[in-house]
């Protein structure tokens, strides 16, 4: 099965539904390109079970090594998973790890991924301000580090 990326136009799908189907025989995944729209993946249902079956296993092993009091090598090896914390204050590295722990299980149980991507991206751009000394800067001379409430939307627009 190759792993190499396939994209086909969604009208390929659905001008061809079969041979778009059979084509997941020796492809992993084949997304589908769409005008004005997201892009769609396609992909066997046993390959999603593989998949979930993967992350289930990653996320209790997380959990195993912490609670044998492997954190801080799990500590030591966060910068290489993602680079981008080493921009992170000591302590927030801490509540990273403990969050990607239980938010891994918790995604992992759900078998649904969603979570773990929002609690990944929002801890990005964390580290982002604190890479920016000036944006860093004009975040914390606020009151609690917070830029105030911001208005509602106008919903005439």
């Amino acid at each position: 099965m190759s792993a190499q990326p396939v994209e086909l136009p969604f009208s390929e799908l659905l001008h061809h539904p079969a041979a778009t189907a059979a084509r997941l025989d020796t492809l992993r995944t084949i997304t589908l390109r769409r005008r004005g729209g997201d892009d769609l993946s396609l992909s066997r249902a046993d390959q999603a079970e593989q998949d979930a079956t993967v992350i289930d296993f990653t996320s209790r092993l997380l959990a195993g090594l912490a609670r044998l009091g492997e954190v801080q090598a799990l500590k030591q090896v966060l910068p290489e998973a993602l680079p981008w914390s080493a921009f992170l204050p000591d302590e927030d590295r801490d509540q990273l790890l403990d969050e990607i722990i239980e938010v891994a299980q918790g995604s992992a149980s759900l078998r649904n991924l969603t979570p773990m991507a929002v609690l990944l991206e929002q801890w990005r751009h964390s580290a982002e301000i604190y890479a920016d000394s000036d944006l860093y800067a004009r975040v914390a001379a606020e009151p609690e580090g917070d830029l105030g409430p911001i208005p509602a939307p106008d919903s005439a627009a």
